[in-house]
């Protein structure tokens, strides 16, 4: 065969229905998987980068020893091209017009920060501005709150130590304040190069030093790599991932860019397969004719396996300029959203998965049916024959399976996500072979008439195979759509009702025992809701059932838990965000046994009945585990690594207290009656940091919405290819009814009953199997509560048949319009 007869051939596929509907389901695979895998891409750099400024830096590098990190140390780090910034915290008392206040410092070099802005103003009534830079050697910036309850104006003297500053400037928010709930408040910034000079810091003193990094992630690893045999047992490094409440938001908005990634992998990689199923089915004739022309079947195989090539580089190539312009429309809007530059720039790396989706649906889909049509008998030109060996689709489906999962696997990462779409395929599968069944049986009985509901159900019996082929991709496409959609909701409505409208913002610590009523009484008569007053003990944990806890942890494990102090409490009743997930909570009048954070047990290897021992002071305590709890660290309440029962190993030691409260900004000015009434007690506000993570959520929202859309446009294509699958046979049927007198209103209503109840079936099928795997995912893959979803079992279903109803309706247009006659001639 010449090249000028395939160019010819190639040609002439262009113009078919089945190759147009391959090639277009390829676009949409490569575009949906592109965009999704760019977005992704973009949305992590922004997340990471907002979510960075916490820190006001990359990586946070801490030495709570009192001993300075050492400048050979930051020397490397410039070295190998990252940038450096120190800061020196301690707290001490000030001294400004005649009264004294307890203040946390925060002594900042010039580099400060690396990441995110320092909130500041010139004065009270002045604007806020954004700057990048801390104050000047000689200066120091106040909170408000503190000029205030000092009795300053800007321009004032403050007194730290021995030496006298002056106040520039208001310090509105620093991007990593309240961070760490050590933070104390009110908090005054001051530069680096004046500690020396206020003689605060002497042998002893509670200090801590912080250095900050910023700089590509391998030369931050490789950095930690020559650092880490360098530390003592009082240094800690950070990343952004350590902070539980945020590593929390940040990881399952991972995790849902990763759900729905994997997604739109399922749906294109069916999309191709039915698209290719129909194009090779199309084709049978064809081959049979080549066949009795004398060409063999290996160059048939040839140059259908050219075509294909062709049609992949096409789709490909297509896909990823469909891509490009929504990916930039998406990064356009985030950062109208964030109020910041548009990143428009192109992760080729994040392409990746999109071309490994193209090249597996081409080989693993598309080729098997397509591969098969040089098994076409040559008799086929003179007598139908069956086109597909029941062998030959079962091997096919096998290889799809493995490819499919493979595909999901490599592109997630995660084996939950793969079990748990699995698990819901295979319950589909299951309940759609008994529902085959009771088909058969149960329509083989119903006979023919006038009546629109008769010919809908016996065209259902009629075209049993195709309907129960059909009645699969539809469920398996909606199942697939749903999970999306109910993981969406479930997970937005997490976020939502642990960061509430009034989800606490403050929190008082260091109340002492003798003040817990009168602070209570304070809050009360302000109309303040706080959160239960909890006790707290500081203690380090240093033995193991009777061993080293760093003979018994490896350590090539980073525990930052064995790095510091804990904060142990007493508590009576599980906090409601806390679920127990081993072992039983404490009885009443207990007094032995503690209960353990389930993500710090599973660091430590530590189980029900393991004794873990404290320091405290100059005293230590032994306790058996008694249960283990996972706790919402998201939720902005108090929360703790180990809980004691009232009366129990903590008792009689010296303890503090916490709570947290809201409190709306216009109400800010109450802080400076609590702090002149309660001098000792440290207020933290930690406001801004909900803020930022409600950005995040908000981020991530749109993100959520823009693959929701990608995802229901790819399952809305699948859908009308699989229709399309019956089309010639069904218009041909349509086309017969009208010649034999059948009435245009009957046609039209019993082809839409058909679809419709096709259509809720698979919807029924679907948002069942949809809710297994909802199930599997909620409780895995982001620690959620599952709950039945019972307006999506309703509404799924009637959607799912309008919209078939309304295929089905398109599928007669070429029936209605031509006459019964042409209509059957062109289908010859």
């Amino acid at each position: 065969m010449s090249q000028g007869s395939s160019l010819s051939h190639t040609g002439r596929d262009w113009r078919q229905r089945d190759v147009r509907v391959l090639v277009a389901a390829l676009v949409i695979a490569v575009a949906t998987v592109a965009t999704i895998a760019l977005y992704a891409s973009h949305l992590e750099r922004t997340l990471v980068t907002s979510a960075s400024a916490f820190l006001a830096g990359d990586r946070q590098l801490e030495s709570e020893n009192g001993e300075p990190i050492p400048q050979t140390w930051r020397d490397e780090a410039e070295r190998r091209g990252i940038a450096t910034a120190r800061m020196v915290e301690f707290s001490t008392m000030v001294f400004g017009a005649g009264n004294f206040q307890l203040v946390s410092v925060k002594a900042v070099s010039d580099a400060y920060p690396l990441r995110g802005e320092v909130e500041f103003q010139t004065g009270p009534d002045a604007s806020r501005q954004m700057v990048g830079h801390g104050p000047a050697p000689g200066e120091v910036w106040v909170n408000p709150r503190l000029l205030r309850l000092l009795d300053l104006d800007i321009g004032g003297q403050v007194e730290v130590g021995n030496r006298s500053l002056t106040v520039s400037g208001l310090l509105i928010r620093e991007p990593d304040g309240g961070f760490s709930m050590s933070a104390l408040a009110p908090r005054i910034m001051m530069h680096a190069d004046d500690v020396a000079s206020t003689g605060v810091i002497q042998q002893g003193s509670r200090v801590e030093y912080v250095n900050l990094f910023a700089g590509e992630s391998d030369a931050l690893d490789a950095f930690y790599a020559w650092l880490q045999p360098r530390f003592g047992p009082s240094h800690e490094w950070e990343s952004i991932e350590d902070g539980e409440a945020l590593s929390d938001s940040l990881s399952k908005a991972r995790r849902f860019l990763l759900l729905g990634g994997s997604l739109a992998v399922l749906l294109a990689a069916v999309a191709v397969a039915v698209a290719s199923r129909q194009y090779a089915m199309g084709q049978r004739d064809t081959v049979a004719l080549l066949k009795t022309l004398g060409v063999p079947g290996r160059r048939i195989s040839r140059m259908y396996l050219g075509r294909l090539v062709l049609w992949g580089v096409v789709g490909t190539a297509l896909g990823i300029l469909v891509a490009l312009p929504i990916f930039w429309g998406l990064a356009s809007l985030t950062a109208e959203l964030l109020e910041r530059d548009a990143d428009y720039s192109v992760d080729l790396l994040a392409l990746g998965p999109a071309l490994i989706t193209a090249l597996v649906a081409l080989l693993a889909f598309a080729f098997p049916p397509i591969q098969r049509l040089r098994q076409v008998p040559a008799m086929r030109v003179l007598r139908a024959q069956p086109g597909e060996a029941g062998r030959g689709v079962l091997r096919d489906g096998l290889i799809a399976l493995v490819a499919i999962f493979g595909l999901v696997w490599l592109y997630a990462g995660e084996i939950w996500l793969v079990l748990a779409l699995l698990g819901g395929l295979a319950a589909l599968l299951s309940v759609l072979g008994v529902l085959g069944w009771l088909l058969v049986l149960g329509l083989r009985r119903i006979v023919g008439g006038g009546n629109a509901w008769r010919l809908a159900l016996v065209g259902l019996y009629r075209h049993r195979k195709a309907s129960l082929s059909q009645i699969a991709v539809f469920s398996m496409t909606l199942m697939l759509a749903a999970t999306l959609i109910l993981v969406r909701s479930s997970l937005l409505d997490d976020w939502q009702a642990q960061l509430p409208e009034d989800a606490p913002n403050h929190f008082l610590i260091n109340i002492g025992p003798e003040a817990v009523g009168d602070v209570r009484g304070f809050l009360d008569g302000h109309d303040l809701s706080t959160d239960t007053l909890y006790p707290m003990v500081r203690g380090r944990l240093t033995t193991i059932n009777g061993e080293p806890v760093r003979e018994v942890v490896s350590k090539d494990q980073s525990v930052g838990a064995l790095n510091r102090e804990l904060n142990l409490t007493w508590m009576e009743d599980l906090p409601d965000d806390n679920r127990i997930v081993r072992g039983q909570w404490f009885a009443p009048e207990a007094t032995e046994g503690l209960s353990i954070e389930a993500e710090l047990a599973s660091e430590l290897g530590v189980d029900l009945g393991d004794r873990l021992g404290f320091t405290i002071g100059s005293q230590t305590i032994e306790q058996p585990v008694t249960s283990v709890r996972t706790v919402q660290w998201d939720s902005m309440k108090p929360n703790f690594y180990m809980a004691f029962p009232p009366g129990g190993a903590l008792d009689g030691l010296p303890a503090t207290w916490i709570t947290s409260f809201h409190l709306d900004p216009s109400r800010k000015p109450i802080l400076n009656d609590f702090t002149r009434q309660f001098p000792t007690i440290s207020v933290l506000e930690i406001d801004h940091i909900i803020d930022r993570i409600r950005e995040i959520v908000q981020q991530v929202t749109q993100a959520i919405e823009a693959i929701l859309a990608m995802i229901l446009a790819a399952a809305v294509v699948v859908m009308a290819a699989v229709v399309s699958a019956t089309l010639q046979d069904r218009q041909r049927e349509g086309a017969l009814l009208r010649t034999l007198g059948g009435r245009q209103r009957l046609l039209v209503n019993s082809t839409m009953l058909e679809f419709a109840l096709l259509g809720a079936f698979a919807g029924i099928l679907g948002v069942v199997a949809a809710e297994v795997a909802v199930w599997a995912l909620q409780y895995r893959m982001f620690q959620g509560t599952f709950q039945w979803h019972w307006q999506v079992v309703v509404m799924l279903p009637l959607v799912s048949a309008a919209v078939l109803a309304v295929f089905g309706r398109w599928q007669l247009n070429p029936v209605l319009r031509v006459s019964p006659m042409l209509l059957l001639r062109r289908l010859e």
